[in-house]
């Protein structure tokens, strides 16, 4: 079976505080997982803003002051969330949009939940108010992307993909899914080759999209690029002695994951 059709690869991504990690979904699947919670600092805005996705360079959402009880509530949502009691975190997350309606992440996590809850339609309509409310969420436009898709709307889908990378340029999930929509339901593998080199540019994973890369690069008459051979050692000049010691150069550390910080009391334009 073709790289192509094999979406198992690729219809699932692990939103947690907004970093993107692969698992396994059949085709029928969002192109992402479902995200455990958004965090209320990645979408608080200074106010509800238009529906039209920020371009690169445009100035971000103002930060505005949370009071504490706002955070407070937002986490005990999250948990409720987290442990599986979706109709009380339903219910909580509703009540936190009503009192705070500077946030767009009470509306993002409710479209997660509808989602999960194959209520689709309510999902989509949360996602429109989250990115009506925050137009420069990244998070909120992959997450409408999402919904759209599963609801068949393939040009609606890639569109919000589109939106979130105008919002934030670096947001690697919007890419990835930009790639699987474009490739799989849009028949365009031009945009979804440069949405996949994008998405490894930016992640440094191997596999499978440098897989799904080199078969779109074969499909699209690209020649495939290949990694520099290494570099061969001088030899040693005549004369020179042969037993001195070598010393290994040193080890470089692994990567370390910085954890995302919880939320606080003053957010953050996404």
């Amino acid at each position: 079976m073709s790289l192509r059709h094999s979406t198992e690869y690729w219809c699932a991504l692990a939103l947690a505080t907004a970093l993107a990690g692969c698992s396994s979904e059949p085709p029928a699947k969002p192109d992402k997982a479902e995200a455990v919670a958004v965090p209320v600092a990645a979408t608080a805005a200074a106010a509800p803003s238009s529906a039209t996705a920020a371009t690169p360079g445009a100035p971000k959402a103002a930060p505005v002051d949370l009071p504490r009880r706002a955070v407070a509530d937002f986490d005990r949502a999250v948990g409720m969330m987290r442990s599986g009691n979706t109709t009380e975190a339903e219910l909580e997350f509703k009540q936190i949009a009503v009192s705070y309606p500077q946030l767009s992440a009470p509306y993002v996590n409710l479209g997660i939940l509808f989602r999960k809850g194959g209520h689709l339609d309510e999902s989509e309509d949360a996602l429109k108010t989250a990115v009506q409310r925050n137009d420069a969420s990244a998070v909120a436009w992959t997450e409408l992307g999402a919904t759209q898709r599963l609801r068949g709307k393939f040009q609606d889908a890639a569109d919000s993909y589109q939106k979130a990378i105008a919002a934030d340029p670096n947001y690697a999930p919007a890419y990835r899914n930009l790639g699987v929509v474009s490739d799989l339901f849009l028949g365009d593998p031009e945009r979804a080759l440069t949405a996949f080199e994008r998405y490894k540019e930016l992640t440094g994973e191997e596999k499978p999209v440098s897989s799904w890369i080199a078969e779109l690069r074969q499909r699209t008459g690209k020649p495939l690029v290949r990694p520099p051979a290494p570099t061969a050692a001088p030899s040693a000049a005549p004369g020179a002695p042969t037993d001195a010691p070598t010393q290994a150069p040193a080890p470089t550390p692994a990567p370390t994951s910085t954890p995302a910080p919880a939320p606080s009391a003053r957010g953050t334009g996404a």
